[in-house]
């Protein structure tokens, strides 16, 4: 996934070590994380179905409960993925001690621990989105003990 806005954002700044690093100020980093958070496509399916997402691990679970009807539409197909990956990181972010956003070099946004460990939240959306594999709430409960 790449963000244009962020090329602007890089130039600026510049990477650090190849990857831009939302720790320049913490405007910055909120600016990004809420402009990340926005998942409108999931919002309104997960709406339509009557789930709140509210950025919690329990709003995870109750995405992980959805009847997969997106499934048969091959154009929304990856713009939920996206939005499933992006929704997985806000709520990561917001609720686990020390996870930032990253964004590597190609635009591609993930989720650093702070242990180190980076997750490519878009990707795993994207699998989730396809085939409900790997569960949202599971792959978020395994992120949390880490």
């Amino acid at each position: 996934m790449n963000i244009p806005f962020l090329g602007n954002w890089r130039k600026k700044r510049g990477p650090a070590g190849g990857v831009a690093v939302f720790s320049d100020s913490e405007s910055d980093r909120e600016g990004v994380a809420e402009l990340l958070s926005e998942c409108e496509l999931l919002r309104s399916q997960a709406h339509q179905a009557g789930v709140e997402l509210d950025d919690s691990a329990a709003s995870l679970e109750a995405l992980d409960q959805l009847v997969p009807r997106w499934r048969d539409d091959e154009e929304s197909l990856p713009w939920l993925g996206n939005d499933a990956g992006l929704y997985l990181g806000t709520v990561i972010v917001r609720t686990v001690p020390g996870a930032v956003w990253e964004i590597w070099p190609g635009g591609q946004p993930v989720v650093r621990l702070a242990s180190g460990r980076e997750f490519d939240v878009v990707a795993v959306g994207h699998e989730w989105a396809a085939s409900g594999a790997p569960e949202l709430s599971q792959l978020y409960a395994e992120v949390a003990e880490a």
